[in-house]
């Protein structure tokens, strides 16, 4: 039996741990319509166990009320995800633990936080 050194076994520990965490990332998204009457300004979208808002994802684009827009998630662990949209009144709408996997969001007046 070949006995690796003690550099040699941490290698082969980091490159499996590199493989692992490589292999359990995915990619995701989610459609949101806005049903709103408002137009929406920013959407915000972060891990489900993040404890801040990751960037705006609409850039400088916007979603018209009426409107659809597919938001895409690259190199995620989960598909649980928390979404906030602001429109153009500064008006929130807050969406906790979306599993974006099997669920889309019609945003109305009656998520209105």
């Amino acid at each position: 039996m070949k006995k690796f050194s003690r550099s040699g076994l941490c290698f082969v520990m980091l490159m499996l741990l590199a493989c692992a965490s490589v292999q359990a990332q995915q990619n995701y998204y989610v459609d949101i319509t806005n049903q709103t009457g408002y137009t929406i300004m920013y959407v915000y979208v972060s891990p489900g166990d993040a404890r801040t808002w990751e960037e705006d994802v609409l850039g400088r684009q916007v979603l018209r009320s009426g409107h659809s827009k597919r938001i895409n998630l690259y190199g995620y662990r989960s598909p649980i995800f928390d979404i906030r949209l602001v429109d153009e009144d500064g008006d929130t709408y807050t969406f906790w633990n979306v599993d974006v996997s099997r669920h889309d969001l019609v945003v109305t007046l009656a998520n209105l936080d």
